[in-house]
């Protein structure tokens, strides 16, 4: 599998608001997978939960992650990473979530009354697949 920095059009394509899953670990080493939305900026991923998913608890006991993006028109089109949460963030503006729901609906976070935690994740390795497999 390759390693970062991922080509160009891998960027281009992670900058899209593509369907995605995350899978993470759960303690007793059970893999998780979810939907979820993302960004990719600056060669890092961003996911944000609420503060009470499983999701964030396992995050923080084990950041191992992969998360797979889908192109919505042609799902063998697909980039995966495998990397790992480098930081966690508190987002008591709902300022990420906001950036990121925008990104997908073109408008803010519907709900407002829960607290949310950014997680950066580290790209340690890629691959793609579809018209992407050469890029």
């Amino acid at each position: 599998m390759p390693k970062p920095p991922v080509p160009a059009a891998v960027a281009e394509f992670l900058a899209q608001p593509n369907y995605a899953t995350i899978s993470t670990l759960r303690a007793d080493g059970q893999p998780v997978s979810v939907p979820t939305w993302y960004m990719y900026e600056n060669g890092r991923i961003l996911v944000n939960m609420d503060e009470g998913r499983k999701r964030l608890e396992y995050l923080r006991h084990d950041p191992r992650v992969s998360l797979s993006a889908m192109d919505p028109e042609d799902w063998i089109t697909h980039v995966s990473i495998q990397g790992r949460v480098v930081e966690f963030v508190d987002d008591p503006d709902l300022t990420d979530i906001d950036r990121i729901s925008a990104h997908y609906t073109g408008r803010p976070y519907h709900q407002r009354d829960r607290r949310r935690v950014s997680a950066w994740i580290e790209i340690d390795h890629w691959h793609a697949w579809g018209r992407l497999a050469n890029a």
